[in-house]
């Protein structure tokens, strides 16, 4: 029998739709019928509104026991729930106005390939390094994870490697293939995050996936391990490159900051960052990507971004189509012009809309005003 069959709120009939449904998000709250979100689009569901006493029991049963005693303390617990015949999700339960709710999203049973999520060639050249820091950032919801499980799948698949993977919670589930692999949920496997960085150099690992650089301490550890001769790949909820490296300097005090420069610019391999954008058929999305590689100019420009050539990184970016780099108003270029996204769409990704429009002008995509 199912073990959510006694509780009022049908959970497996819920999360069945947002399967049926694509939906990448459940939202379940007191007062509201349960809505999915789909495509970015948050929809309602054919289910009865929700009560106090059905949401807490619901939390009380999902929850696993010490995640419990967490949401009791705090009010607040991240976990993971995998339902049979329906798949893996991330979870958060949380207190609002007294009550409790739940919000869980959708991973994928596997990792697709780089090529399947649409992404460039670039990102599994930078999985393929044997060495140094790679991030993937972006907005909550941009695909982060499932980039990352990408690029896991890939070494995974090209090289014999010890990986070892620590987050909270585990999302997508990789199984052994050339590599070996290692997954620490963060409460479960592990105390924290600071303890496990201070051990997971003591486990033999060539490549190690944090999944989120949360605080300076995680930080100096992913950068002191890529230093040491290991792959290090982490996300960050930033936009894009510059902003990424701008957040990595802030978190530390001044007296650092230079320091820190000089560790990104021997350290850091690549920044991806991404968006997603509707596509122009109206079903579904595709990404948008941002692509820094490490090179000489970066690397000055990291070490002195106000340097008195007056370029920044972007300029960098936008100008290093040799190595692989691209800007996200490039690639929405690539993605309007082979008819992919709408130019409303592409108007409201863009980072400079006006220039995005001249660009198109230009390249006599759109008529001339």
């Amino acid at each position: 029998m199912c073990r959510y069959a006694f509780v009022v709120i049908d959970l497996p009939a819920v999360l069945r739709h947002v399967v049926e449904q694509g939906a990448s998000d459940l939202h379940i709250k007191v007062g509201s019928a349960p809505r999915v979100r789909v495509n970015g689009d948050l929809r309602m569901t054919p289910f009865s509104v929700v009560g106090p006493e059905e949401c807490e029991e619901l939390v009380q049963v999902v929850l696993p026991p010490e995640r419990l005693e967490e949401f009791k303390a705090t009010g607040e617990a991240d976990f993971s729930l995998s339902v049979s015949g329906l798949g893996r999700f991330r979870c958060n339960a949380f207190r609002q106005r007294g009550t409790a709710g739940l919000v869980l999203r959708r991973v994928l049973p596997s990792a697709l390939s780089a090529t399947d999520l649409g992404l460039p060639p670039v990102v599994t050249r930078l999985a393929e390094e044997h060495r140094g820091l790679v991030l993937v950032t972006g907005p909550t919801g941009s695909g982060k994870t499932t980039t990352l499980a990408a690029m896991i799948d890939h070494i995974n698949n090209n090289r014999s490697a010890n990986i070892i993977t620590i987050e909270d919670p585990i999302e997508v589930l990789h199984r052994d293939k050339m590599s070996i692999i290692s997954q620490r949920e963060i409460g479960t496997d592990t105390r924290d995050w600071s303890q496990a960085m201070r051990r997971v150099l003591r486990q033999d690992p060539d490549v190690i996936l944090i999944g989120e650089m949360r605080d300076p301490e995680t930080i100096q550890a992913a950068l002191s391990a890529g230093e040491t001769g290991h792959l290090v790949l982490s996300t960050l909820h930033t936009t894009n490159a510059t902003e990424t490296i701008n957040r990595i300097v802030d978190f530390f005090p001044p007296f650092q900051q230079r320091q820190v420069r000089i560790s990104l610019a021997a350290v850091l391999r690549g920044v991806v960052s991404q968006r997603l954008v509707p596509r122009a058929d109206g079903v579904g999305r595709v990404v948008a990507v941002e692509a820094m590689v490490m090179t000489g100019r970066i690397s000055d420009r990291i070490l002195d971004p106000n340097g008195g050539s007056g370029e920044t990184i972007e300029d960098v970016i936008a100008d290093g189509e040799y190595h692989g780099m691209v800007t996200f108003d490039q690639s929405l270029f690539n993605l309007f012009k082979a008819g992919e996204i709408s130019l409303r769409a592409a108007l409201q990704a863009a980072t400079n809309p006006h220039d995005f429009r001249v660009a198109l002008q230009t390249a006599g995509l759109l008529p001339s005003v």
